[in-house]
């Protein structure tokens, strides 16, 4: 499969795991990584200049070294020799100042290219629809802003200006070699063919055993993941050896792909130190030979063999640098593809900002699916009046969620319009539109802070006075006083320390603090015991009290006193009316009622379309 055809099934997004590994160099990622790092161009230029300081001092050295034997020792000028030494210190210096201040440098630019793309990477996300996070793994999703940005700092901080400090000493070596000795440069160079056909085989074999760690540990962090998230699942299930067993393996098959990777290494660079002392040792025979018949000095010589030993250093680093290339190519790869992933739900250039609404909310034939070909909802009519509380109510996968979705323009419908006061949702912002609505879930969702934090959360200029207000009205004042440190404990994430019921009444609170037009509870109270539920039930006035409200319960005996009631059964309303009309109706409303009454859960998830005699026998029998 080409990459086109990958990118066009996957919509734009990465594959299932790390296994792309990449060019060593790709000049699209480049180009694009360019942009990042260009308006630190002046840092990066002076980065490169003091680069060039460094390798040039560092190649001063052996030479330096010739003259002290050859002018100083050998002749004995010892105020010549004290002249060359202090000016090979005076290099150590040089370079070790120029080295410091490179570093400093290219860490400043390197920090900030990798904010720069974090930070559009954060945007970014949080611009994609619901469908996006439907698809796409937290567990990845995490690794791109973790594992591949951190390889992109690590090639923009180091990679970059050591590559280039590497090719730069290399090339100067070889130029003072040959400068010295044209003949000694040769007899060096004669192990060069050995060296890039070990390169070559290397290379090709480190490329599948690099792809094979990344793989691995892919896999690895994904069963973390998934056993810590479930851990009272594994427990409660007793599967706690089964578990270990499994991760057993994946964490074996990281193991030996490390431990292939790692045979490879001590392969490798043992067999490049080999061919560094073959040079070296030629460069002494031939060399030395040179000198006892006075064609060649000894400091010269000395200078030789110190120039062949760091003639094999940038050879070395390059060959480790090409992995940390790869993996860069890589993870930029995948960082741009997911900043590429396009927006389904847009907003028009057009778009003007929603004004305070009063809550008049129209679907007009609305039709809409998840997936082509495959409609959720069909041809939904519907007018909600200002302050008036609708109820949605139907099997499970009839489409009132998606309903909801639609009024909150997490998705864009199909056919047909949805109207807020009037105005198309699709002409308004998207800010505007959603900051005046107020949502609770059934799985509530509470972040890292303070109870208050989170109370505050929809109205952050809201003072203690008004979130503690808040909170008596619907019930929480009381079990939040009793807490360690009041409305000031950290709930901890996700709120863990709280009960299911205790997250539900906060974010009752925090829904009640925004003041929203429009109210959208879905499940609201599904996950709370009875007591509670009575608690929420008595807030529920307050929070409905002069807003547009939209329930969806299972639990009918919570939506019997909504204005009207919404019966979805396949993706269209089948019944419309208030509790009583429906009741007398004795249609797919009555039924869903009746059956789960007479189970005592009030939950009619598990009715399904029962025909209406086989209802009414039931109730009558009961």
């Amino acid at each position: 499969m080409t990459e086109k055809d990958r990118v066009k099934r996957t919509g734009g997004q990465p594959p299932q795991e790390d296994e792309v590994l990449g060019k060593a160099y790709d000049p699209r990622i480049a180009r694009r990584l360019l942009g990042y790092v260009k308006p630190y161009g002046k840092q990066m230029g002076w980065g490169i200049l003091l680069m060039a300081i460094v390798s040039l001092s560092e190649l001063a050295g052996p030479y330096l070294t010739k003259q002290a034997i050859d002018e100083g020792i050998i002749k004995g000028n010892f105020p010549y020799l004290a002249r060359t030494v202090l000016l090979y210190l005076g290099a150590g210096l040089v370079a070790w100042a120029a080295r410091y201040a490179q570093i400093t440098i290219m860490t400043w630019v390197g920090q900030q290219t990798i904010y720069s793309i974090r930070q559009q990477m954060f945007d970014h996300v949080h611009s994609l629809s619901l469908r996006f996070f439907s698809q796409f793994e937290v567990g990845r999703l995490m690794s791109r802003f973790l594992s591949d940005v951190g390889v992109l700092q690590e090639m923009v901080t180091w990679t970059v200006v050591a590559t280039l400090s590497d090719v730069l000493t290399l090339g100067g070596i070889i130029f003072v070699m040959l400068s010295m000795n044209v003949k000694l440069s040769l007899l060096t160079f004669v192990v060069l063919p050995l060296m890039v056909v070990a390169t070559s085989i290397w290379r090709v074999r480190v490329r599948d055993a690099y792809r094979r760690t990344r793989t691995t540990i892919g896999k690895v962090n994904a069963k973390l993941q998934e056993n810590i998230s479930g851990v009272r699942v594994v427990q409660s299930f007793a599967r706690e050896d089964y578990n270990r067993e499994m991760f057993k393996e994946v964490n074996q098959d990281n193991l030996n792909a490390n431990l292939d990777a790692a045979r490879l290494a001590a392969i490798f660079f043992p067999s490049v130190d080999v061919l560094d002392a073959l040079s070296t040792a030629l460069v002494v025979w031939y060399g030395g030979s040179l000198a006892l018949g006075r064609q060649l000095t000894a400091g010269a010589l000395v200078a030789f063999v110190f120039y062949v030993r760091r003639f094999f250093n940038p050879i070395r680093d390059l060959a480790m640098r090409y992995n940390t290339l790869q993996a860069a190519m890589a993870g930029g790869e995948r960082i741009f593809t997911l900043l590429d992933t396009k927006q389904e739900v847009t907003e028009a250039e057009s778009a003007r900002e929603l004004p305070v609404i009063e809550g008049h909310v129209r679907f007009e034939d609305v039709t809409f699916g998840y997936e082509e070909g495959l409609p959720v909802l069909q041809e939904i009519n519907l007018d909600v009046l200002p302050g008036e509380t609708i109820a949605f109510v139907g099997p499970t996968g009839a489409g009132k969620t998606s309903i909801i979705n639609l009024l909150g323009r997490f998705y864009d419908v199909w056919q047909g319009r949805i109207t807020v006061d009037g105005f198309d949702i699709r002409d308004v912002t998207l800010a505007s539109l959603r900051r005046q609505m107020g949502v609770v879930l059934q799985d509530t969702f509470l972040f890292s802070g303070s109870v208050a934090d989170n109370i505050r959360y929809g109205r952050l200029d809201a003072t203690d006075e008004e979130v503690e207000a808040a909170a008596r009205a619907v019930g929480a004042h009381d079990f939040i006083t009793q807490l360690v440190h009041g409305y000031k404990t950290d709930v901890g994430e996700r709120g863990v320390i709280l009960s299911v019921g205790q997250r539900q009444l906060i974010a009752f609170a925090r829904a009640l603090l925004a003041d929203p037009r429009l109210l959208i509870m879905d499940e609201a109270t599904a996950s709370v015991d009875t007591q509670t539920e009575v608690l929420i039930q008595k807030a529920l006035g307050r929070l409905l009290e002069g807003r547009t409200s939209f329930i969806i319960a299972h639990r009918l005996s919570t939506v019997a006193h909504a204005d009207r009631i919404v019966v979805i059964n396949q993706g269209r309303i089948v019944e419309l009316g208030t509790h009583e009309e429906l009741m007398n109706l004795r249609g797919f409303y009555y039924n869903l009622y009746t059956l789960s009454f007479l189970e005592g859960k009030g939950d009619a998830a598990f009715v399904q379309d029962i025909p209406t005699p086989v209802a009414s026998e039931v109730a009558r029998i009961g």
